[in-house]
């Protein structure tokens, strides 16, 4: 039955990573914006990931651009959502990673925190939860911009301390500040705004802003399974699990609302792809890559075997899963890169992918030199290849 179904090669596939993910030069974005919906959300949980995955997929623009896209005429945003990671979305997607996932993220956050203030036995509830997030965002709205630290400091609530685990060998004694940002964060009610120091700071200042409109989730589900379809497609049920973290329920729930196509794949297994979308895609030229750490190109997948050789897997990923930065020559990943104290890029092939390929990465390898300037980056998870090479 799988023979009769269109066939989507791997060459194919590799094809759509340069064309949709927009890293083929003819296909690169005008906007930070879009090169964010190309892949449907950008990894922030590494603060300089979005600014170095948006740099490979802009057709120009410094790292200004992308400050100016965060901070200034915010066209993109932080979410806590996809397994329970942060990524960076466009508003006009917010809303739908907001209900189909941020939600019920946020729902947990909430009960598990509520749960740790009765627990801990200083008569701390809901109600007192409400009052220290209100004055919060009171004190955003008079002070403007502040990173956690200055909030914790000018709201006394937010000083609070509380046992968590009481009695137990684990007992720990921890502050509530983080924890009452992060859930205000969670429900949309304040935002990451400019960091303390540079562009690769995680030190974030926060301003009080409005909740996301209200989408239903299950529209909301069927919207980023369609668009996750269109740049990652084709792709199985459980990449869509893996990437969501939803439960099999809802993933299967979205796609029904999506009506995918089957495909079949070289090795005559099936994928599924957004409905129509079977015919060949044309190759673009040749490109190049040096993708950072966390790249969605990198981690779109639970399968990612049509563009990365298993026998690479070990010196590119660190023990959780996490890639690290890698070298791409027309969809395939081909060896990793570091940037070194003293700020040079180095990288190294895992095999020999022909001149042609070497001479397109040294080219990449100096234009990603040139937009990070001066600045430093340092993967927040080192990976074996990455160690070497700065070593």
């Amino acid at each position: 039955m799988s023979a009769s179904l269109p066939l989507i090669s791997a060459t194919e596939r590799r094809n759509r990573l340069g064309r949709r993910h927009r890293l083929a030069p003819s296909a690169r974005a005008a906007t930070v914006a879009e090169a964010a919906d190309a892949v449907v959300a950008l990894h922030a949980t590494d603060a300089a990931t979005v600014f170095l995955s948006a740099r490979a997929r802009l057709a120009q623009g410094g790292p200004g651009a992308v400050e100016q896209a965060l901070y200034e005429d915010v066209r993109l945003v932080r979410l806590l959502s996809m397994r329970n990671t942060l990524f960076a979305v466009s508003t006009e997607l917010a809303p739908y990673v907001d209900a189909s996932t941020a939600r019920a993220i946020a729902v947990k956050e909430r009960r598990t925190f509520l749960k740790h203030l009765v627990e801990d036995g200083q008569g701390l509830d809901a109600a007192w939860l409400a009052r220290a997030e209100t004055a919060a965002l009171d004190t955003l709205d008079a002070s403007g911009p502040l990173t956690g630290s200055q909030l914790s400091t000018a709201v006394p609530a937010l000083r609070q301390k509380i046992t968590i685990s009481r009695g137990k060998k684990y007992e720990t004694e921890q502050g509530v500040a983080t924890r009452v940002i992060r859930l205000l964060a969670a429900d949309g009610r304040i935002r990451r705004d400019r960091p303390r120091g540079s562009w690769t700071s995680s030190q974030f200042r926060w301003v009080h802003t409005a909740p996301w409109p209200a989408v239903p989730a299950a529209e909301a589900r069927a919207e980023i399974a369609r668009r996750w379809l269109d740049a990652y497609g084709p792709a199985t049920e459980a990449d869509l699990k893996w990437w969501t973290g939803w439960t099999l329920t809802d993933v299967r729930k979205a796609l029904a609302a999506v009506g995918p196509d089957q495909v079949r794949l070289d090795d005559g297994s099936t994928a599924l792809v957004s409905p129509g979308d079977t015919a060949p895609e044309p190759a673009p030229e040749p490109w190049a890559a040096l993708l950072p750490a966390l790249d969605p190109t990198g981690m779109g997948w639970a399968d990612r075997g049509f563009h990365l050789d298993a026998a690479h897997r070990p010196a590119l990923f660190d023990y959780a899963g996490n890639i690290g930065p890698t070298v791409w020559w027309n969809g395939e990943i081909v060896g990793g890169w570091a940037q070194r104290p003293d700020g040079e890029i180095v990288w190294r092939l895992l095999g020999d992918p022909g001149r042609t390929a070497e001479r397109a990465i040294t080219a990449e390898a100096s234009r990603l030199a040139a937009w990070v300037g001066d600045a430093r980056v340092t993967p927040r998870f080192r990976t074996p290849l990455e160690r070497e090479l700065v070593a």
